[in-house]
């Protein structure tokens, strides 16, 4: 994986791993309400989640907690999500003041992320009705349908943010979003991936989400990491949604001049604060064209080097993250 690290911060709080028990010279834990709370049992075999997990009911005040972040959940033998997701949401009461929910916070160096055996995560957004962040990693293949990545479209007033990170996003995930009504919805980052790996979304499937009129109050949207990242560009560059954006991210993807020059021909981006394009196949004289255009008005533009790639052969462009 790249572009996937454990994050220091979540929702605003510094992240503090729930230090093992006995553990030496481990200072006393910091007021439920004052980090993000991130839960992990891959190196010990002795705290598999379903010990770690009323282990931490006990020693937090769970009422206070604002934000939880669940690492990896299993120790050897990988287990998929649900089991896991049904234990946290059957203490969803306990959780009064819960405003951020990372689920799956794995790093290659854990699991692949094409390996994060996933399932419905709507039960979130229905048991924490107060929820303003969820973020969703993992992919959305799997050998079984109980064990894929999903989301039924869902009425939710209080969310702020919602991310999917996926080296392969069902389409029907997408469709799921765009059809949930998400008033407060500010930022949408969607991670699109590859086939191979389950990510089966198409321009069409977004339509919705690009209109403008499903999520009313989106200020920043990330269509990212795909390998019809040139289509997705095509139709972002006639979107009605971009005029009120602060931020838009195409970045991670397969980007090329094409999808560059439908950008430069479209509507005007110069009200962007930030246009974030990193991986990208662009040329030189084109991004030159993206900074001479969009950098004088201040748009704060995300150009790193291109990756290679024979143009002769479009199957040697890759997204950031699929396996």
């Amino acid at each position: 994986m790249t572009d996937i690290e454990h994050p220091e911060t979540f929702h605003g709080l510094p992240v503090l791993t729930l230090p093992e028990p006995g553990e030496q010279h481990a200072p006393p834990l910091p007021p439920a309400d004052s980090v993000a709370w991130r839960l992990d049992c891959l190196w010990n075999e002795d705290n598999p989640f379903a010990e770690l997990w009323p282990r931490f009911l006990d020693s937090v005040d769970s009422s206070r907690v604002r934000a939880l972040l669940i690492g990896p959940w299993w120790h050897g033998e990988y287990e998929h999500l649900g089991p896991v997701l049904d234990r946290i949401l059957a203490d969803a009461d306990r959780f009064p003041a819960l405003r951020g929910l990372f689920l799956a916070d794995v790093i290659s160096e854990e699991c692949e992320l094409s390996w994060l055996e996933m399932t419905d995560v709507t039960p979130c957004l229905e048991a924490f009705p107060r929820l303003e962040e969820l973020v969703v990693r993992g992919c959305g293949e799997s050998l079984s349908d109980t064990d894929t990545l999903s989301l039924r479209p869902v009425a939710h007033d209080a969310l702020k943010v919602l991310r999917f990170e996926s080296g392969g996003l069902p389409g029907s995930v997408v469709r799921a979003v765009g059809a949930s009504r998400l008033p407060a919805l500010e930022r949408l980052e969607l991670w699109l991936g590859v086939t191979h790996y389950g990510g089966d979304a198409t321009v069409a499937d977004l339509a919705p989400l690009l209109s403008g009129g499903a999520l009313p109050r989106l200020r920043q949207l990330g269509v990212q990491n795909s390998e019809i990242q040139d289509e997705i560009a095509t139709a972002v560059a006639a979107a009605p949604v971009v005029a009120r954006l602060d931020t838009l991210a195409l970045s991670m993807g397969t980007l090329t001049d094409a999808g560059a020059h439908a950008l430069l021909e479209g509507q005007p981006l110069t009200h962007l604060g930030e246009l974030d394009l990193h991986h990208h196949y662009i040329t030189e004289p084109v991004q030159q064209r993206l900074r001479t255009t969009l950098e004088p008005h201040g748009v704060r533009l995300h150009l790193d080097e291109p990756d290679h790639w024979d143009p002769e052969y479009d199957e040697t462009r890759y997204v950031a993250v699929d396996e």
